[in-house]
Parts: C-alpha cells; structure tokens; sequence
C-alpha cells in the first residue's frame, strides 16, 4: 500500500511506464517529468512490459522462502497427532520437543478449531472458534442510560475500629447513634454513562437520605 508522502500511485505508475514503453520517452525525461528517480523509472516501464496494467499495483512484502519455517514432515505429525489423540498445543509440543506457540501458530494456519470448540466423540467443529460480540445501540441520547452506584464506607474524624481497636471503635458509634445529630450520613459515588454518546459523568454526593438517583439521572 501507498504511504502518504508516495509520489506516484498506481495511475501516475501507468502513466509513467506508458510514457517510456508507448511513447517512446527516455527514461531521464520521464523521471524528471513525474518528479522520480530514472531508476524508479526503469522499474516501473520494465514492470509493465512483463505484467502490464496489472503489475502497476504494490505487490505484497511476504518473502518467497522463509528458511526458519517448520518443515512440512513436522507439520504433518502436529496435525496427525491433534486428529488423531487429540492433544493441545502444549501436549503436542512436549511430545515432538518443540514450543507450544509454535504448535498454535501451525494448527491455526491449517484450521484447528480449540479442543472445547469440538465434539468429544467425534472431534467435529460444534460452533465458530470466534464469537460475535453483542451489541445494543441507540439511535438517540437517553434511550439507555447505566449508572452504577457504590456506597463508600462512613469513617468518624479520629479514625474508626481499624485504626482505635473494635473495643473503642464499637462505644465511639454507639455515641454518635445516641447523639442528636445522628450517625454521618454515607458518600455516594455515582458512575453515569449514555450508551448513545458514550458521555461520563462521576459526581460524589452525601446526602441526608439515600434518594439521589433521580436527581442525578436527570
């Protein structure tokens, strides 16, 4: 694929090779006409002569040979050895001295699903080896709406049982239920999201009475 700063695309490539190959330019004046090299020139006008239109378009960077792939013999027990004990990855690759990404990467190349994707008794492929995510969009703000609620602990000033002991702790909050004021009343931190425009909202509130909820949603 082209990057973003290529001078010539696959059009001004056939433009280049036809203006070399039909129109009889020298290459030097064709690069300085498309503002390339006169080798890249040559290049693209030799292309075409051997593949035409066709050979004008990126062809892909995987080399021809890789001389560190597993030999076809060992790719044969690996997959021999899945059909017909039906072991995984790391047993297989135990068993033949090799590494079980390397046993992974092989049974996925030829379409291994995982063993729990399988019938035990017959070893037949029972559902997708990839789930398809469930999805619920809206088309419009407050269709849905989550909000998750979580009530943070009530710690007195001078610190609670944790840190006084459950002794003095446990009297400190039998004083402040007696009291007129009452025991503090809890923090709430409230986490709001629109499944439409995936807005958050995190507000933190101490209220007198645990009725918040339709305030913050609005």
């Amino acid at each position: 694929m082209s990057h973003a700063n290529a001078t010539l695309t696959p059009t001004g490539r056939l433009r280049l090779a036809r203006c070399v190959v039909e129109d009889g330019w020298p290459p030097a004046r064709a690069a300085e006409r498309f503002g390339v090299s006169v080798t890249t020139a040559r290049r693209w006008a030799s292309r075409y002569r051997e593949q035409g239109k066709a050979g004008m378009v990126d062809r892909s960077s995987r080399p021809h040979t890789c001389p560190h792939r597993t030999p076809r013999r060992r790719e044969r027990r690996v997959i021999g050895l899945r059909v017909s004990r039906r072991w995984g990855p790391a047993r297989i690759a135990y068993h033949l001295g090799m590494h079980p990404s390397t046993v992974h990467k092989i049974l996925s190349r030829f379409g291994c699903v995982r063993l729990a994707f399988t019938d035990p008794a017959t070893g037949a492929p029972v559902r997708a080896t990839k789930r398809r995510p469930q999805r619920y969009e809206h088309a419009a703000p407050g269709d849905l709406v989550h909000v998750d609620i979580k009530k943070l602990g009530r710690i007195p000033d001078g610190g609670g049982h944790k840190f006084l002991g459950r002794a003095k702790g446990w009297s400190r909050a039998v004083r402040r239920r007696s009291s007129p004021s009452g025991s503090t009343p809890a923090t709430r931190h409230f986490e709001t999201e629109s499944r439409w425009s995936r807005w958050t909202g995190s507000p933190a509130t101490t209220p007198p009475q645990p009725r918040p909820c339709p305030q913050h949603a609005r």
